[in-house]
C-alpha cells in the first residue's frame, strides 16, 4: 500500500467521521492565553487537538504560528520544529479548535477540506 493510498483512505475515514458527529460535539473552542503559574514564558507551548473537520491543529499558545495537519505526529512534530533549539510544552484541549491564523503546516489540507465538504454533503443525500 503506497502512501498516497494510505492519506486517501484516512481523509475518507475523517470525512465520514465528521459528517456523523453530533451538533452539540461541533462546538469550537476558544483558546486563551496560558495562566503563567502553569507554563513558564521561557517555554513556547503550543495547543494540539482537533478542529471540526476532525484534522489536527497545532497552534502555538501566543497565536503566532500554527498548522493544519492530518496526522498528530505531524501537528507534535511541527511544535516541536518550531520551538527548536528548545522543546516545547504541549497542551492538549479536550474540545475541538479552530486554527485562527494562517496555516502553515500541510499545504494540501485545503484539498482535503474541500474533499471532506463533498463526501459529507454526498452521505447526506443518500440518507432517508
Amino acid at each position: 500500500m503506497t502512501l498516497q493510498m494510505c492519506e486517501d483512505a484516512a481523509m475518507a475515514a475523517i470525512a465520514l467521521q465528521a459528517g456523523r458527529r453530533r451538533p452539540e460535539a461541533q462546538q469550537a473552542q476558544t483558546l486563551g492565553p496560558i495562566d503563567p503559574d502553569v507554563v513558564s514564558a521561557a517555554i513556547p507551548a503550543f495547543f494540539i487537538g482537533r478542529n471540526r473537520a476532525g484534522l489536527w491543529v497545532a497552534r502555538e499558545a501566543n497565536g503566532s504560528i500554527g498548522g493544519l495537519f492530518l496526522f498528530k505526529s505531524s501537528a507534535i512534530d511541527f511544535a516541536n520544529r518550531q520551538s527548536k533549539p528548545e522543546r516545547c510544552a504541549l497542551v492538549f484541549p479536550t474540545e475541538t479548535f479552530e486554527l485562527d491564523i494562517e496555516n502553515r503546516g500541510n499545504p494540501l489540507i485545503v484539498l482535503a477540506e474541500g474533499t471532506r465538504r463533498l463526501l459529507a454533503r454526498m452521505t447526506t443525500r443518500g440518507r432517508p
